[in-house]
């Protein structure tokens, strides 16, 4: 799996998929019917943000994408965030892992300090697994801070991982 900058072209592949994720309400706190060029505006970021496609080296096939960017401006923008999208027709390949390693690493040489992610659905059990073994702990949990689909209101956490 090779992880690279993503070009305008590499849209067409994610947005599928990114279409999918968020239609289902169950991961994200975007609108479930957000128009595609608004998604795009959105996931493909300009400096200092960047957006990256996570690419099967033998098919050439996108699995994944992640955006990375200033959590804050002024005064927090030594905090980064970051969102990450994996193909559900890839997962369970380690693409959420390898998007997330890369992420940090990026983080790392831009000089963040920390990396907060703002919203992640408790419910949303892989992920928060997956950054948990990354080194991110719940700091808090908003009660009720998202409305599943089928699980109705559920928690939403703040994660952290000081770099």
């Amino acid at each position: 799996m090779l992880i690279r900058d993503a070009e305008a072209a590499d849209w067409d592949a994610v947005w599928p998929f990114f279409r999918t994720i968020v239609a289902a309400g169950e991961t994200y706190t975007y609108p479930r019917d957000l128009d595609e060029p608004t998604a795009r505006g959105m996931w493909m970021l300009a400096p200092p943000g960047r957006t990256v496609v996570a690419v099967d080296e033998t098919t050439g096939d996108v699995l994944g994408s992640a955006k990375m960017n200033p959590n804050h401006m002024g005064g927090a923008s030594h905090i980064a965030s970051a969102s990450f999208m994996v193909d559900p027709a890839h997962a369970g390949r380690g693409v959420g892992r390898a998007l997330g390693g890369s992420m940090l690493a990026w983080a790392r040489a831009e000089g963040y300090r920390a990396v907060q992610f703002n919203a992640v659905v408790e419910s949303n059990t892989r992920a928060v697994a997956l950054w948990k073994s990354l080194g991110f702990e719940v700091m808090t949990t908003l009660p009720e801070g998202f409305l599943h689909p089928t699980l109705g209101y559920v928690g939403l956490h703040i994660m952290y991982r000081r770099l």
